[in-house]
Order: C-alpha cells, then structure tokens, then sequence
C-alpha cells in the first residue's frame, strides 16, 4: 500500500514514513529468514519475547485476536485424506437427493384441514461435505475399544441423517415416506428428539444455543468420569455443530471460557458459516468469520478457518502484493451472500474487479470456472484438513469456523438466497436441475414421482459406505438406552436417623434432612462413589460445606494455593480427583453439568446420581429450556430447589422468593415433583427416586423443594411410604366427635404444612371445630393420577369406573375441605375436580410477587397463615349450612383481618 502522510507536515514526513516501509521490510525479511532457518514454533517464541519487550518498554500495541481473512491451514499443512473422495462425493449425492425428496414429499401432502409439514433443505446442503468427513474418517461409535464420540448434530439438518441411514439400511422407506409423521409410530422425529427416536438421536439440540452449552458440560464431564476412575474417556471426542446465526444466542458463548480454562481438548466446535439466518444475512455489514475468531482466540480456544476451497489456492499463491486478500478482507458478508446468489460474472465484475490487478489475475478463467470457486466448507480434501487439525490438538478445546452457502445445489430456488430456510416445495424442473447438478441416476419419467435412490448392496458405494463405519465402531447416531451395570438402591432403613423423630428440643429443616440424605448415601460402598453433589456457590447456604473436605471439589489443575480457611475443619479443598462440581454463581453450567451425569448411563454407560440443590426460585424459572431438553433426554437424577415457597427466605424479596416453580416443573411430563414438610417424607421420596432410578433404570428425574426452616420433625408412621410416594396421607387426625358436630379437611405442603396444623388447634379451641390434617407433598402426583383416571373413565365406559388417589383418601371423611400451600393457587386448584363430590373446596396461595420481610408478616400479606385457613375452613361450613355465616366475620374480627387490603396478587 502506498504510505500515508499528512500533506501539511512536508517532504519530512514523507522520508519518515519511506525510511519505515524501508525498516519494516528489513524486519520482514529477518523474521522470513527466522521461520526458514528455525521454523515457525522458534518464530513465535521469538515474537512473544519480542512483545513483552516492548510492554515492558511502555510500547502500547492493539490487541488482535484475528487472522487474515484466509484458511488457517496452508496447503502444505494439509493432511491427506486417506479415502476415495470419489465414492465419497457420489455418496454425499445420494444423501442430498434423498433428504431433499424427503422433505419435498412430505410438503406434498394436503391434509383436508390444511397446514404442512415443513422441514428443511439448505441447511443439510451446506453441511454435507463436513458430515462426510465425519461419518467416513472420524467419528467413533461406542464399541469393545472406545466409549463412542459424542455428536451434537444441528437440528435443521436431520433429513440428511436421515438420508445417509437409509443408505445404511437402519432407516426404511416406509420411514422416509413418514418424515415429521409420528403419531402412528412408523415416522421420523422433525429434529434430534431422544425421547422420540430413543435408539438414535443423543441430544436435543434445535433450541437454539442448548447444543453448545450442553456440550461444553457434556465433554467436562467425561475429563470428571475419566479423572475420578469411573470411565476411560481419554480417546472420546465431543463434536458440536452449531450455525453462525445461532451463535447470537447468550448460551453459545455463554461458557467457552470454561471449555479454555479447563484445557478440553477433547472439545471441538464446527461452526457452519453460511452467512445467512432465516431472515437474512447473519452480519450483512460485518465478517461472522473473524467476529467469532476473536471470541474464540479471545477466550483460548484454537482457532481454525476454512475459508476457500482449492480453486483459490493457485490464485492466492500468485497474490504478491496481497491485493486479493486485501479484497477478500474489504467484501463483508452481505457481499458474499449476492456473489453466491447470483452467477461468475457477477462475481468477476463485483469481487474481482474492485482492483484491475485481480481482474487481471482472473482473465484466462471462464465465467463458469470463477462460479465454480467453491468454499472452504464444500471442499472434501480441505474438510477432511481441518478436521484432521482439530482432532489431533492437545492442551485447548478447538473451533473450526467453515464457510459455506446456504442451500449449495438447490439452484436459483434457493442457493445462497434469504428464503432458502423457508424453501421446502421444488417444481419439476427445479428437481431436474437438482438431478443433474449431482448426477442422480433418475430418469425424467419418475421426476413427478420423485423416488428416493439407494444403489444395490454389491456396488463400491455401498461396499465403503459399510466398511468405513465398520473401521470406526458401528453406525452414527446410535443411543444407548440403558447401562449394562446394575445397582441396588439401600433400602429405606438405611436412612433411620432421618425417619425417627428429632430428639425433644432439636429442629432441623428439610435442607438439613437432604444433607444427612446425601451423606449416607456417600457412605454406600458401591453407590457412593456415583454421587455428584452440583453447586452453584451456595454451599454454605445449605449447609453442605462439610462436603468439601470429605469429597473434594473438582479442579482438574488441583490447588495450586493454600485456601485461606485451611486450618478449619471443613476448608475449602480443590481435588483434581474431587467428587462435587462446584459452577460457581452459574444455573445454566450448573443444570448443564447435571444433565451431562443425569444421561451418563446412555453416553458413558455409566449411572450416575447427580444432586444438584439451588435456590429454587433460579430453578425451572432461569433454565426452564434446559430442564425441557433434560425431559427429552430422558435425563435421571435430584434437583432440588433450597429456600423454597414464596414466604419461606424472609428478607430476600422478590427476585428470590418462589410462589411457582411446582407449576413449572409439572409441565415436563418425566418430571416427579414434590414439595415435602418432614424429613421423613424426604427420606421416603428420596429412596423411591434411587430405585426408581437406578435399580431399575427408569427415565423419570426428580424435584423436591426444601425448606430452610428449622422445626421438629414428627418421623415416619409406619404403613404411609406409598401414600407419601402417591402424593398424600392423613399425617394428623381431628378428635373423633366434636360437641358441635363440625369438621373440615386441611390439605397442605410444605412449610405452610405447619400452618395447617396451628389452624387445626385454634379450629378446635375457638371454635369447637375438628380438623384432619393432610400433608400433601405433591399435588402434581395426585394431579397426574387423577387426570389418568379421568382419561381411562372417558376411554371405558361401559367399565366399572375408576376413583382418583384424592378420591379415595378423602372418601370416609366429612366437611369441606381447605388446602393452603406457600405456591400460587393453581398448584392446590389441580385437583378440584377429585374431591369427592359436593364437597366444598376452598384454595389458598400465594398468587403475587414476593417481598422482603418476616415469615410471620408474609404469610399474613399473602393470606396463607393459620388464621386465614380457620376462616377458609368456616366458610366453607357456612356455605354448607352448618355455620351461620356470622361466625365466619366474627373470626375475622377476632384474628384482625384486614378486610379492606388490597388483593396480594396485585400488591
């Protein structure tokens, strides 16, 4: 370039900046003759030493963490595939035309009450030259020698998956005909769904930004498995593919500093740049290539890009003055898009001919041979580079940043087009060219028809298609859906001390009974050691800082430090085999570290019992999208939500204080949630959730909400397990015959349990009423059973109808019943319809924000204390003709009611 200088400040600044371009070419040939003579490795130590010269010297130099707008890897660094790039690239034709068909069959359907069934065509179609790669050289299956790589697939992408199992024989055509058609159970889930296609897809990961935070967790995990002795995953490789408009997600990013300072080397990101969202470009003003670059290179990862096919490597090796990477540099991504989507002509006057050099660099090309300079990403050899590059580096997680066009094949329909995402209905002659482009053995004939195309069994493409997963362990992707080992759960009595009652004079809270829970559990000589306490900097809260010494908390560098507190008992140890996984102040990596050891009995082939305790109000509220994708990857283990209810955290307010995480967490159906009172009912649930578990494999996880409130505990009645498992039991019977004849039924959960139990006093005492009291840890169960029993009644009439749990408990019982809870109304409201009939049934809850202050006044504020049920339970006497209705005001007078307040739910 022609050196810049200021035309004020004379012929000195011109020989100033002549003698600078004369310096800094000795300077570039001194560094040439470095990386000549000594190599590039001798070349960088000498910069770095170099740089911090200079810092020490007071030299200000720009941080930049980018590169060139050029591939990373220079030809002669490229490794060599080893395959038949031809059978490969006829292969990769199949795969193209038969997910295409599929998606076009299937928006070929009219159903008389309209709407289609989507699917997508371009994001395969940028993708497949680097799912080839994969599928053919790379990517292991689970067998005798090696744990299986991990494969996070891009969810748009599934009919090309799809397409290459039928070539494999492990997806029929009855299935393909069948794409996005599951109800009857012959089709194919829209995206990777485990939970619909449990033998096949590992991971969920079409909610934007889920794929690459899981898998960042997921790979950390098996360096924990591998640290702690459970597994031998040295060899296994987590793959993620991710699109660059989805790296706009917070999640995407959100924890890539985790993967650098871990050193997860068995971490690599493929991150296809098409350029393009579904709307438009991803950064029409701006490079999505070098924005990533510098976030990764920022953060530590490894850096590399595929940016231009072989075509341009003739044409950058004749690039002396650097006028083509200069070019290349300038052109933003709304550039590229229009090259892409329009002809080489185009491309000759708009990229080519911003400089008469680069023009002239091109002139002995034909329009075509310039269209036909293709991306780094549709380039076979240099996919099978990267990939090679990535695979083989040690000490940091790598991205590789892959340019593509979105919709490569599909024509002016679709290729490198805005519409292409929406792009699912080709016409006769857009399947022609289709056919052609990719020399599809399809006669015109059948072109209406469009049938898929698999060649004979005996043919070359068949014959390596097979043997080239046979090399590598089996076929991909492939789910296991159960662990070959076996545990038993410890039987109930192994939790004894947390069953009895509390000696007279003590209390505990229900956080305190899950802790003395957990650490019997560690005691278990076999069950133990698969234990993974989760936790976001809330140890101390829930008083489980004893675990830190006792287990250690996982570092994979160690402690490097002496920590302040050593000389305590219970110090802060960092163990490069610990057992905790401490996030820090983290949900999302907290609840993504459970779910990579909630599933590790299907990745790993290892169960293990992750516990991860958090506030509950930054629960389902704050990763409500994970706890979903933990349901479809039939995730198993404990969540549990600490300091729960809406009055319970006195003084923390209203971001803190949880009135409805119940209602969330029922809303994913493998979810068994409870909200227990006692520490028996924790013990009880706790224990059926390990053999349900782990001794018998079943896919469920459970929610519990506990209590930071200290109490005594009353212990276990013997003969109420399964009615504490079932939702409900009587844990408090009224005296039998009151003088006035009058009874109610208090329901209640957790803490405001206790409220129940002072409103069945003053009931009796005020006002001559008996009260039994019922503890009801899960109104979710009893919701779900009923609603089963309700769905069997409508599905047999002319059966002897079937009663609801709730039903048959309040059966032989009287008078109205009053359920109080510290959630909001709809949780208690679930089951209206199973109490028994004409029966009256009163709700109390805490419908509003929350606020600061003591748990006495919140529970007043919210209209859920013992008070607030007396007058419940005599109004609901009164509208049943067995109270005059003046009593009810006389007990509002009495417990100085404010009548006049505002409604809590709008306070």
């Amino acid at each position: 370039m022609t050196a810049q200088t200021d035309p004020q400040a004379g012929a000195g600044a011109t020989q100033v900046a002549s003698t600078d371009q004369q310096e800094t070419r000795e300077w570039m040939d001194a560094l040439s003759a470095v990386i000549d003579r000594e190599g590039a490795q001798y070349a960088h130590a000498l910069l770095e030493e170099l740089l911090e010269h200079a810092r020490q010297n007071s030299v200000d130099r720009p941080f930049s963490a980018n590169t060139g707008y050029v591939n990373t890897l220079e030809t002669s660094q490229e490794a060599r595939c080893p395959g038949n790039l031809e059978i490969e690239g006829r292969l990769r034709a199949y795969m193209r035309w038969n997910a295409m068909a599929m998606v076009v069959k299937a928006n070929r359907i009219h159903p008389p009450e309209g709407g289609d069934l989507g699917g997508h065509i371009g994001s395969f179609a940028s993708l497949a030259n680097m799912f080839g790669a994969g599928f053919n050289h790379f990517w292991h299956a689970e067998s005798e020698n090696h744990g299986g790589d991990c494969l996070y697939i891009q969810g748009h992408v599934s009919p090309g998956i799809y397409a290459r199992a039928y070539l494999e024989g492990r997806i029929s055509e009855e299935q393909l005909l069948n794409f996005r058609q599951e109800v009857d159970g012959k089709g194919l889930s829209s995206y990777p769904h485990p939970k619909l296609m449990p033998e096949f897809w590992q991971f969920p990961t079409v909610s934007m930004g889920l794929g690459p935070l899981m898998a960042i967790y997921q790979a950390r995990f098996l360096k924990y498995l591998h640290a702690r002795g459970i597994a031998n995953t040295e060899n296994r490789k987590v793959w993620v593919f991710c699109g660059d408009g989805e790296m706009d997600e917070v999640e995407s990013l959100g924890a890539i500093s985790l993967a650098a300072r871990e050193k997860l080397d068995n971490l690599i990101f493929v991150i296809n740049c098409n350029l393009q969202r579904l709307d438009g470009p991803v950064r029409g003003n701006g490079k999505i290539i070098q924005e990533l670059e510098g976030e990764f290179r920022g953060s530590g990862w490894n850096v590399i890009k595929l940016i231009w096919g072989k075509g341009w490597d003739e044409l950058l090796a004749k690039d002396k003055d650097g006028v083509l990477r200069k070019i290349m540099m300038e052109c933003n991504d709304g550039d590229y898009q229009s090259f892409k989507a329009n002809d080489g002509a185009y491309v000759r006057k708009h990229f080519f001919g911003r400089d008469p050099r680069a023009l002239k660099m091109v002139e002995h090309m034909s329009d075509d041979e310039i269209w036909n300079l293709r991306r780094g990403g549709h380039d076979s050899q240099k996919v099978y580079a990267a990939f090679h590059a990535a695979n083989e580096h040690k000490g940091q997680p790598t991205v590789l940043l892959v340019k593509t066009v979105k919709g490569f094949g599909m024509g002016k329909i679709g290729e490198g087009k805005n519409t292409v995402h929406q792009t699912k209905k080709l016409g006769d002659e857009d399947i022609k060219a289709f056919r052609d482009r990719f020399n599809i053995p399809i006669p015109d004939s059948q072109i209406a028809e469009l049938p898929f195309y698999k060649p004979a069994d005996d043919t070359p493409e068949m014959r390596y298609l097979h043997e080239r997963r046979q090399a590598l362990g089996g076929y991909l992707p492939h789910r296991r859906v159960k662990a070959d080992e076996q545990f038993t759960a410890p039987a109930l009595e192994t939790f004894k001390a947390i069953l009895e009652p509390t000696p007279e004079g003590r209390e505990i809270s229900t956080t305190q009974a899950y802790v003395r829970f957990l650490t019997q559990l560690l005691r278990d000589k076999e069950i133990g050691p698969r234990v993974v306490p989760i936790l976001v900097d809330e140890a101390r809260t829930f008083g489980m800082e004893g675990l830190f010494r006792q287990i250690g908390i996982y570092n994979p560098a160690g402690q490097q430090y002496t920590p302040v507190d050593k000389d305590q008992v219970m110090y802060y140890k960092e163990d490069k085999a610990g057992q905790i996984l401490q996030e820090g102040i983290n949900e999302a990596g907290g609840m993504s570290s459970w779910i990579a050891a909630a599933t590790s009995y299907s990745t790993s082939n290892r169960i293990m019992i992750p516990f991860y305790v958090y506030y509950s109000m930054f629960g389902f509220q704050r990763v409500g999208d994970l706890a979903w994708a933990a349901g479809d990857m039939q995730a198993r283990g404990f969540l549990l939500g600490g300091t729960s209810g809406r009055t319970t955290l006195n003084g923390e307010g209203l971001q803190h204080e949880d009135g409805h995480s119940h209602i969330l967490a029922n809303t994913v159906p493998n979810c068994i949630s409870y909200d227990p009172t006692f520490a028996h009912e924790v013990a009880v649930i706790m224990q059926e959730g390990l053999r349900r578990m782990v001794q018998e494999q079943e896919n469920v996880f459970y929610y519990l909400t506990l209590l930071n409130e200290n109490y005594a505990m009353p212990g276990l009645t013997p003969g109420t397990e399964e009615q504490i498992i079932k939702g409900m039991y009587q844990c408090k019977a009224g005296i039998k015959v009151p003088a006035t004849g009058l009874r109610v039924q208090l329901l209640g959960s957790g803490t405001i349990l206790r409220e129940s139990l002072s409103a069945q006093e003053l009931l009796l005492s005020d006002w001559g009423v008996a009260a039994d009291v019922w503890s009801c840890p899960s109104f979710n169960e009893l919701t779900r059973d009923g609603q089963d029993v309700d769905r069997w009644n409508l599905l047999h009439p002319l059966e002897t109808a079937r009663q609801s749990f709730v039903t048959q408990q309040l059966a032989n019982t009287t008078g109205p019943v009053i359920a109080s809870t510290d959630y909001m109304k709809a949780y208690a409201e679930q089951i209206r319809a199973y109490i028994p009939k004409g029966r009256i049934y009163k709700v109390l809850g805490t419908d509003g924000f929350g606020r600061s202050d003591f748990r006495r006044k919140l529970r007043e504020h919210f209209e859920i204390d013992r008070h607030y049920i007396v007058v419940a339970a005599l109004r609901g006497l009164a509208d049943a003709g067995q109270l005059p209705m003046t009593k009810v005001a006389e007990a509002i007078a009495k417990y100085g009611i404010q009548v006049d307040k505002i409604n809590p739910l709008y306070a």
